[in-house]
This record gives structure tokens, sequence and C-alpha cells, in this order.
């Protein structure tokens, strides 16, 4: 590993570590936020899963999480979205390649040989900061924005036990039925929709719910509402009578703008769970 930056944050420290990963083939960057509380010992931690385009930085910098964090005592990591590197597979479009993992482990070529996030998520970015900082990791608990929405849901839905609560702002809810997911997952994963449906959450919700509390923020002004099919989550949801809030905000967009107006909300709810018996 391989410290980047170290400033004092709301009492606490932010980082920004490098690492060489073997699950994707090349060094991944993560920002990792510790409260003042981390110096006395192992503090519960809350994963945020970052959108489309979007690097370690844009949450770390934008989604004001630090503040609520530092008064709840609770660290943030902030991973990026995809591999990088020169020798990474890449598309020219926004939305595919650098930027645009969709948490999924590819099973195609060019993507296989770093596109494996999932892996990178579910086992060797907790084993790190398992051994290496001061995370109580039996007390997680994950949220994300748009692909990371989508991300946060998938994981939390397929490793019972793992997170005591998920949220997440404008997830993209039903990518096996949106633009914004059949393009990818064809490409990551091949042209047989029977394995794309371990990483749609409104299937997920149908076939397996989540064992916990689940809370979703939706803009109403959000322009990529028709690609996100947030409808088709509520409606999952409901018929599951999954324990959970699903709001939809008026007046507000995709943007971080959005994502910073609703954080204490998402922080707080998340130390009800991690500090819950």
């Amino acid at each position: 590993m391989k410290t980047l930056s170290e400033n004092t944050c709301f009492g606490g420290t932010q980082h920004v570590v490098s690492h060489a990963s073997d699950a994707c083939a090349c060094d991944m960057t993560f920002g990792l936020f510790l409260p003042a509380e981390a110096k006395d010992g192992p503090v519960p931690i809350l994963w945020f899963l970052s959108g489309l385009t979007c690097n370690h930085e844009n949450a770390m910098t934008k989604a004001g999480a630090q503040s609520w964090a530092a008064e709840q005592g609770i660290a943030l990591i902030f991973p990026d979205t995809s591999p990088r590197g020169d020798n990474v597979a890449d598309d020219e479009a926004y939305d595919l390649g650098k930027g645009a993992g969709f948490y999924v482990n590819a099973t195609q070529d060019p993507w296989a040989p770093h596109f494996q996030m999932w892996r990178y998520l579910a086992e060797e970015l907790p084993a790190l900061l398992a051994e290496n900082f001061p995370i109580d990791m039996t007390r997680q608990a994950i949220t994300g924005h748009s692909m990371g929405g989508h991300g946060a849901l998938t994981l939390a839905m397929s490793l019972p036990g793992r997170y005591r609560s998920v949220s997440a702002f404008a997830p993209i809810a039903n990518p096996t039925q949106s633009d914004w997911g059949r393009k990818q997952l064809t490409a990551y994963l091949g042209a047989d929709e029977t394995e794309w449906t371990a990483h749609d959450a409104t299937v997920l919700m149908l076939d397996k719910g989540f064992d916990g509390p689940v809370l979703i923020d939706q803009g109403t002004q959000d322009q990529f509402l028709d690609l996100l099919k947030p409808e088709a989550l509520a409606n999952a949801m409901t018929t599951r009578r999954q324990q959970g809030i699903f709001r939809m905000q008026p007046g507000y967009d995709h943007s971080y703008f959005f994502i910073s107006t609703f954080m204490e909300d998402h922080v707080s709810f998340h130390a009800e769970a991690l500090y819950g018996q």
C-alpha cells in the first residue's frame, strides 16, 4: 500500500491510499475517512459506491459525508468505480469501461482480465481494510449513488449478514430492463440474460430481499429517471413487504447537490443499524 495523502478532517483523518490489486490486476485507489474514535479502537464502517464516470474522489469531496460520519464515529470507505491503468481495456463511451465497472466480475474479453469489481469489493478490499486499519468489520453498512446504488443494493442482498443496513441515492434499479444495464451486462457477462439477474436489484428484491433496513432516495426531477426505473424497485419492495423506506424527493435531480442534501439522513440511518443490537 502507498499513502497518497492524509488530511485532518472533522477531528479525524481523510486518507487516500493506492495498492496493488490481485482481483483487478492493476493499482487501485480508495479514500478512507477515519473518525477521531478510531485512535482508540476499531470503528464501524459505511461503504459509499460511486456512479458512472466517477472515481474515489467524487463522493469523498462532494457528498459532505465526513461531517456526519465524524458525529457518529463511523469510518467511510470510497472505492474506485473500475480498474485503472494503461493496460486496462476501455471504451469511447462514458458508460462502459473505465469509470463504469458496474460492480460485476466480467467474464468476456477484453474486460475479464481486469474488471473484477465484485471480487474486489466483496473480498479483497474488505480483507485489506481489516488487516491494516482500525475498523470493526462485524459492523458494516453500504450505500451508493446511481451505478453505485445498484452495486450497493446487489452486494447487500447477495451477501446476507455482511451489512447491517443498505441505502441508495437514485440507484440503477432494474438494469436488466434498462439501456443502463443491458449494454454493460452484455459486454461484461455475455448475451445469456440468466447471468444478469444476480446484478439486478429489482430481481434480487423479489427473490431474496434484504435482511435489514433499506432506505432509497430518488429525485423527481432526475434527468435519468427512465433509465433508473425506480418504480420497479419500489414495487418489488412493496410486493416483498421489505422493511424499508422509499422516498421520491420533489425537485431534486441526479447531482451531488441532491446527495449532499440527504447525506445526513443516510448516515444517521446507518448509524442506528451499526450501533444497534
